[in-house]
């Protein structure tokens, strides 16, 4: 799927879907100090980059400022936010 596409599905699951957010990604945002909250602001404006096959599915990396979300699409209605990370520079 091309970046705008996926932005579009980002925002329509975001209005009537459902995010959840890994294991890994709650340990990652943890470190950095994020909420599930800071993800979906920057999934709401970001920048969608395009898509990379990892371990069996496409991610999406999306950023805002200081702030990076990969996400993984399960279905046309749920999202999974698989690890974030806030920038050091």
């Amino acid at each position: 799927m091309s970046p705008p596409d996926a932005r579009r599905l980002i925002r329509a699951i975001l209005a009537a879907g459902e995010v959840v957010s890994s294991k890994h990604a709650a340990d990652e945002t943890a470190k950095d100090d994020l909420t599930l909250v800071d993800c979906i602001n920057v999934l709401r404006g970001g920048i969608v980059e395009p898509a990379e096959w990892e371990r069996g599915t496409w991610r999406y990396r999306v950023h805002a400022r200081r702030i990076s979300v990969v996400v993984a699409f399960r279905s046309e209605t749920r999202l999974v936010v698989v690890t974030a990370w806030r920038s050091k520079r």
